[in-house]
């Protein structure tokens, strides 16, 4: 039997890769992100398998046509991947309001609006999957230019504990994953003399399994996902 999922960031590294794997495993998904060409390139690998929505998830207009979508087409859904993504590396003192409002925008306020949104179309036993970084993980080295980043993505892992409670008596379960180092393109426009351990092929298909399964063990989990020590 088939699951329907909605994932955002969809176009490219982790996002584009976890779809995939999704959808070898002949579940529905829902796609999002703002670039279409890239969408409708992933749709023509699973052109009976992928929904292409092509959006702005930080305006209220983007959310509107992925929920008029879900309505549309009378889509009930077993979860969610709050994959989207934006990292501005510069030193605190060099961050304007912008790039604080920028950052808090999409890894925060976005998933907070679309889970809103999104949940009178979830079915009993969805996942609520957020996708965090190591920079947001309590404890973990933390490191020069990543601060506004570090800190959405760790409001991103307390709002993960939050929707466990809020949402138990509906059987929904939110769970975080908090990724080290992947060699993606965002990655590697924050640090392009670095190589990372991981691959996103790898790491998509690993979030595919623990959106699939996890939260038949795990819910309000804040998981460090790296192969680094987090400490």
């Amino acid at each position: 039997m088939s699951n329907h999922y909605v994932v955002t960031g969809s176009s490219r590294g982790i996002g584009y890769e976890l779809v995939k794997s999704l959808a070898n495993k002949n579940h529905l998904v829902t796609v999002v992100a703002r670039s279409e060409e890239k969408l409708t390139s992933l749709r023509s690998l699973f052109p009976e398998q992928i929904f292409p929505i092509t959006a702005d998830i930080t305006t209220e207009e983007g959310r509107n046509t992925l929920i008029g979508h879900i309505k549309e087409k009378s889509i009930s859904l077993d979860g969610i991947v709050h994959n989207a993504g934006l990292l501005i590396k510069k030193p605190f003192e060099e961050l304007t309001d912008d790039d604080w409002n920028r950052q808090l925008d999409v890894n925060l306020l976005a998933p907070v609006f679309l889970t809103r949104d999104l949940l009178p179309h979830m079915n009993s036993g969805s996942h609520i999957l957020n996708i965090g970084s190591m920079g947001g993980f309590q404890g973990s080295s933390k490191f020069p230019g990543l601060s506004a980043y570090s800190v959405a993505k760790g409001a991103l892992s307390v709002l993960t504990e939050c929707l466990a409670a809020e949402l138990a008596d509906r059987n929904i379960s939110s769970n975080c994953l908090c990724l080290g180092a992947v060699q993606t393109e965002m990655f590697e426009a924050a640090f392009p003399d670095f190589q990372a351990p991981v691959q996103p092929g790898d790491m998509g298909r690993y979030i595919s399994e623990f959106l699939l399964d996890a939260h038949k063990l795990f819910n309000g989990r804040v998981l460090p996902v790296s192969l680094a020590d987090p400490s």
